[in-house]
């Protein structure tokens, strides 16, 4: 069927109502379906490639690996099933944009974090599953007009060579190879990675590469590889040369996005995150900090948020607009000393939880740094690490946990700066979160 289908066409209960894409894998059409009186998409196998057998396997490989993915940010699969003269496949019917289609205006820092974790957990379901998606670029993700983001497109999906997700090891999965014949490539050039590119068999890394990209392409405006040609591309991606730096478009991009980016995009896969999961760890931490800095920019006086506004430095290049919405890394811009009474007083009248944390990781700050710094010269044993536990939400009230964790977050954050010391990463500490752990068997287990 190479012809457009009209509107009205039958197929079997769907009725046609309108073209509304199409890619390598087929027309996508909105469509009735007559007999649940729902909207939903069809993904339309040209009769042409209906006839390719390993085309039409890989069609009928969308299906069955997104159909057995249960996740509220991947495309929820209704059914395969094909007439006399074509084949399809019945999706729910998304309404929104594309991320490329998104990505024409500058995106807040704070949309591109959430778009990013939302991602990256459709991810880490796909790859629990044993599923490796290989094409993740913006054309395949959806934006919701409620924000909700969508994971689309799973015809380059690969299975790996793993168990059912019942008896899943999370680590073992970066170590399965997909099924995919030597010297086979798949995928968009602009958005692969350099062992996807080189035609070698992949692994769910690929698309922890294929993620990074897309994250800078938010926060950048650009692609972190670039050429005149995918071919150009693929030749700077293949290269040694690093990607620069997202702090060079945008001077409002935290530390930690500029390290969770870099590490996500590093060539040898050996070197990136390993698992999905880790990424998204470190992605829902950054985005419950930043949070937490928000709201206590938000508690502020009028005449102090205006005085802040002033004071910020617009972005000297890329396309990100968040600096009107989230402070830089470290914190806000303050007018006065935030040893100022009045100030002290304004923020715990108008938010008494936010300025309470903030107030607490000031002292626990100060009074660390002033013990480390007294001591130095004593002989007294120096500590050259330290842990900082999750702080417990003694309230109970899960609409605050975020400030809990962004208290943990800002102490490890602002200990880390203090020389001749390590503190044991988020990671870590945060798996002892929401536990009574013995504290002699946690320093033995952290090392410090």
């Amino acid at each position: 069927m190479d012809s457009p289908l009209s509107s009205g066409t039958k197929l079997g209960r769907y009725e046609i109502r309108s073209k509304i894409g199409e890619g390598g894998m087929g027309e996508v059409y909105l469509a009735q379906d007559t007999k649940l009186d729902r909207k939903v998409a069809l993904k339309i196998l040209p009769a042409d490639v209906a006839t390719h057998p390993d085309r039409m396997k890989r069609f009928v490989q969308e299906a069955k690996a997104a159909s057995a993915l249960n996740h509220p940010n991947i495309i929820t699969i209704y059914e395969i099933d094909e007439t006399a003269s074509s084949h399809f496949i019945a999706t729910e019917f998304i309404e929104g944009e594309t991320l490329r289609e998104r990505e024409q205006k500058p995106l807040e820092l704070s949309e591109s974090l959430d778009i990013a974790t939302q991602l990256a957990s459709a991810l880490a379901a796909a790859h629990a599953a044993g599923i490796v998606h290989r094409d993740i670029k913006p054309e395949n993700v959806m934006l919701r007009h409620d924000g909700i983001v969508k994971v689309l497109d799973f015809g380059l999906a690969k299975l790996t060579d793993r168990a059912p997700a019942e008896s899943i090891d999370t680590e073992a999965l970066t170590r399965a190879n997909v099924k995919t014949d030597p010297g086979t490539v798949v995928g968009t050039a602009i958005y692969m990675s350099p062992e996807q590119a080189r035609g070698m068999p992949v692994d769910a890394r690929t698309d922890i590469f294929s993620l990074g990209i897309l994250i800078y392409e938010m926060v950048a405006g650009r692609l972190p590889f670039e050429g005149s040609h995918s071919n150009e591309i693929m030749a700077s991606v293949l290269s040694d040369k690093e990607p620069p730096p997202l702090a060079r478009y945008s001077t409002e991009v935290p530390a930690e996005l500029e390290r969770i980016v870099t590490k996500a995009l590093r060539k040898n896969r050996d070197e990136r995150y390993q698992t999905i999961r880790d990424m998204l760890l470190d992605l829902k931490s950054l985005k419950q900090r930043l949070e937490f800095e928000a709201e206590l920019e938000r508690s502020k006086p009028p005449s102090e948020r205006a005085a802040t506004e002033e004071l910020r430095v617009p972005p000297s290049g890329g396309r990100s607009a968040g600096a009107k919405t989230l402070p830089p890394e470290g914190g806000t811009l303050n007018t006065r000393p935030a040893s100022s009474v009045e100030y002290v007083v304004s923020e715990i009248k108008q938010h008494k939880v936010g300025a309470a944390l903030a107030l607490a990781v000031l002292l626990l700050t100060i009074g660390v740094g002033y013990w480390f710094f007294g001591h130095r010269s004593s002989n007294v044993t120096t500590i050259t690490s330290i842990a900082v536990m999750p702080f417990e939400n003694a309230t109970h009230d899960q609409k605050i946990e975020y400030l809990s964790d962004g208290v943990t977050e800002s102490l490890i954050n602002s200990l880390s700066q203090l020389p001749h010391i390590t503190v044991i990463a988020r990671n870590s500490v945060f798996s002892y979160k929401n536990q009574t752990p013995n504290l002699q068997q946690v320093a033995r287990e952290l090392k410090v």
